[in-house]
């Protein structure tokens, strides 16, 4: 009975793995297999040496963040002065990384002290001076605080990058840092390169800023342009000429609202133009934002920023409650599309440069593949005859064990969905030299057995007794070292670690278990008198 069971269960685990290496064999699946959803139905990945892709070696503009910081820090101020009625000449973010402010008389400074002792006291004093009763205080953030901002910039980037290419449907990339600011980034198959970039490193910093219509335009293009204003530009480009034109807009430094209170953002069409557009969803104090600024302005209009490129600027006609707005722009399907994806997924918290571009064709993938499976084939049919001659019917027995290692592999890929590699290939065809390794040790043991006089029965049990200890010892020493490759290597060494772990793993299965199945099949079923070994 117990025979039995074992019998069962291990049937049962090897068609499981069948059925897991059913669709990277066959391309066109059967209605019916995709019907039941219960099968799986993805082929094993295929790495980046393989089928083609990109290689992206990024680097984030941490100091951004830091002076980003810095910037919002001023604001913060500004409106905290405001609010206490502190009269002051200067406020500024100077030497990228401080903050000057001037205070102008005594009862203010008072007030200033007290106000940043309460609110900002996260805030180190650099220096402080004062002259004819005007308080001047330089002010910066602490080291560790700079430190804090840089780790999770290059943390929040790689989040923000890698929920990108999820949206932007790439299989299996592979995304990681590399030192303090790089990010490595692998995409196999990707179809179109410049696409992929230009969505990777966009920052998406949405920003809605008033236009200000109050001074001209053309004296701020002559360099005339008033303390709290900047020019920024809307690109459009003509559907027949494809000539591309800027117009400028004079608008407000001052951010109303940003991007950081979206909740959605999809590709809507318009019905009456009939073109795409994305429509935004803001969150319950981004739409209270809104509505209050639409409000204050209204006939005033409100540009919408993306990147320091104006999308739109529009005329606010009414309030405008919900939390919802839209982007226009003489989008493409593909642009609103994208667009959309990197609004959802959020803004870099900084710029990122691209340091490496490596484009690799899916030609020397497929040239990789032929001749990784044709030495697989060559090294294979070798030792399957090599031990077949060798141990005759312990050896068929030991090339069935061989045949289902293979197949424990690709199930073992497609089941943890790891992605197969050209360093993988070689793990494969070492297991394969590997797998007849242990079945070799039991042999020779159950020989030894054999020829001291004992039957079949007690020279199999002595053998695989024996010879497990020293398999296991073995293969556990080399699963380690695989497991360190692992944990440890780049991405060629890590497709190398886990075909050769799967591979341990499953040649520990099939000599120590299922090869011990066919004996005792043979000697308590069959009842065979003699071993062909």
């Amino acid at each position: 009975m117990q025979f039995k069971w074992k019998w069962f269960l291990v049937v049962a685990f090897i068609v499981v793995a069948f059925v897991y290496v059913v669709p990277s064999v066959y391309s066109n699946l059967p209605g019916w297999w995709r019907a039941l959803g219960i099968l799986p139905t993805e082929k094993i990945h295929l790495g980046l040496d393989l089928q083609g892709g990109m290689h992206l070696v990024l680097e984030v503009q941490t100091e951004k963040a830091v002076e980003n910081k810095i910037e919002r820090t001023v604001h913060e101020i500004r409106d905290a002065m405001r609010k206490a009625r502190i009269r002051y000449a200067e406020l500024d973010r100077v030497k990228e990384t401080q903050i000057s402010v001037c205070v102008l008389n005594q009862k203010s400074i008072d007030t200033f002290d007290n106000m940043l002792n309460k609110e900002f006291e996260w805030l180190r004093v650099v220096s402080r001076t004062t002259e004819d009763e005007a308080l001047t205080v330089r002010l910066n953030l602490p080291e560790q605080e700079v430190k804090y901002i840089k780790e999770m910039a290059a943390k929040q980037a790689m989040e923000t990058i890698r929920n990108r290419i999820d949206q932007f449907g790439v299989s299996e990339p592979d995304i990681r840092r590399q030192g303090e600011n790089r990010i490595l980034i692998q995409l196999p198959g990707i179809k179109d390169p410049e696409r992929a970039i230009s969505l990777i490193g966009q920052t998406a910093l949405l920003e809605f800023k008033l236009v200000d219509d109050d001074h001209d335009l053309q004296e701020a293009l002559k360099g005339n342009i008033p303390p709290s204003d900047e020019v920024l530009y809307q690109t459009t480009e003509d559907e027949v000429t494809k000539r591309t034109t800027k117009t400028p807009f004079l608008v407000q430094k001052r951010t109303y609202l940003t991007g950081e209170y979206l909740t959605d953002a999809r590709v809507q069409i318009d019905s009456q133009f009939s073109e795409p557009y994305v429509s935004l969803d803001f969150d319950k104090k981004g739409a209270r934002l809104f509505e209050r600024i639409t409000e204050a302005n209204v006939k005033k209009r409100l540009a919408i920023v993306l990147d320091g490129n104006i999308y739109s600027a529009p005329v606010i006609q009414e309030k405008i409650s919900g939390g919802h707005a839209r982007i226009t722009g003489n989008f493409t399907t593909e642009e609103a599309s994208d667009l959309a994806i990197v609004l959802r997924a959020g803004a870099l918290p900084a710029p990122v440069k691209i340091l490496e571009e490596r484009t690799v064709g899916p030609s020397l993938g497929r040239d990789s593949i032929q001749k990784g499976l044709l030495s697989m084939w060559v090294g294979g049919i070798l030792v399957v005859l090599f031990i077949a001659i060798y141990y005759k019917g312990a050896g068929i027995i030991a090339d069935i064990a061989l045949f289902l290692d293979i197949i424990l592999i690709g199930a073992g890929l497609a089941f943890f969905k790891a992605t197969l590699t050209l360093p993988g290939i070689a793990g494969i065809i070492l297991t394969i030299g590997m797998a007849v390794d242990a079945n070799v040790i039991i042999f020779e043991r159950i020989r030894e057995e054999a020829r001291l006089g004992k039957t079949p029965r007690a020279a199999v049990d002595a053998g695989y007794a024996k010879a497990t200890l020293t398999i296991l010892d073995a293969n556990i020493t080399t699963l380690i070292a695989a497991l360190v490759l692992f944990q440890f290597g780049t991405g060629p060494i890590k497709g190398f670690a886990v075909t050769l772990s799967i591979g341990i793993l499953a040649s520990l299965f099939t000599a120590i278990i299922v090869t011990r199945l066919i004996f005792d099949y043979l000697i308590f079923q069959r009842r065979i008198g003699h071993l062909s070994i």
